[in-house]
């Protein structure tokens, strides 16, 4: 690997951490520059999932005190997340790889929508009866572990679905919502994590680059956030993934 890919893998987490730390959306940034350093698609997505996951961890040790009070529907809750995201990364290393090529763009696609309607969905859904779904345990660990297979399957937009979902099983202030949801997310990142890892998926020298880089623009989001306004990296984002939808639709689907 030469320098060039180097610093693309670098600054792709760097970047990716700032995305994440303002606004969300990491993925439709550094999993297309896996995919430009030459990785293959699984293997692309399996290294992009190590070197963002500890973005959500960090994020939940940041705001630790507005966690739920440690009890059974939690640790449900967390199970539920565990159980989809090694799931849906069984479902992804099942797969022949062709089959996880074809709905790249589509994959990519969805994200950008569901990131450009987040705060629409998040929005609805905080204002949802509080009765909708969290009357039923099961209920609400069923629609985690749905949420859940996906992320472990590809994972961008993970955090739009799992913010909309806690708001209705879980209903409570913002900061709440968000801490269980990363909480949530680092439990899917982390048994599709042991899998990828397990089966030998996941491309070390261009993760550590990735990841290097990420843990340094969640560092440098943290402070951005008080000076840049969250829509600048909204509409980055938004253009970024209708761009890599645009060439990854040409490249596999024409």
């Amino acid at each position: 690997m030469d320098w060039r890919a180097f610093l693309l893998l670098a600054g792709a987490g760097v970047l990716g951490g700032i995305i994440n730390a303002l606004a969300g959306g990491a993925t439709l940034i550094t999993f297309p520059v896996m995919l430009a350093v030459g990785l293959p698609p699984v293997i692309a997505n399996a290294s992009n999932a190590v070197a963002i996951a500890p973005g959500h961890l960090l994020a939940t040790l940041a705001d630790r005190r507005k966690l739920p009070r440690f009890g059974m529907r939690l640790v449900w809750l967390g199970l539920a997340a565990g159980l989809g995201g090694a799931a849906g990364a069984i479902i992804l290393l099942a797969l022949p790889p062709r089959l996880f090529i074809l709905p790249v763009p589509a994959l990519i696609a969805f994200a950008t929508l569901l990131f450009a309607f987040a705060p629409s969905i998040q929005a609805w859904s905080r204002r949802s009866p509080r009765g909708l779904v969290s009357s039923s345990d099961t209920r609400g660990g069923l629609l985690i572990a749905v949420a859940s297979v996906y992320g472990g399957f590809f994972g961008a937009g993970l955090g739009v679905i799992l913010t909309a979902v806690v708001s209705i099983t879980d209903p409570g202030d913002i900061r709440t919502i968000k801490v269980l949801k990363n909480l949530l997310a680092s439990f899917v990142s982390i048994a599709a994590i042991i899998i990828f890892v397990a089966k030998g998926m996941v491309q070390w020298r261009e993760t550590i680059y990735m990841l290097i880089g990420a843990l340094l623009g969640g560092y440098l989001g943290g402070h951005l956030i008080r000076v840049l306004p969250a829509v600048v990296v909204r509409w980055f984002v938004l253009v970024a993934g209708t761009v890599m939808t645009a060439i990854y639709a040409a490249q596999y689907w024409f």
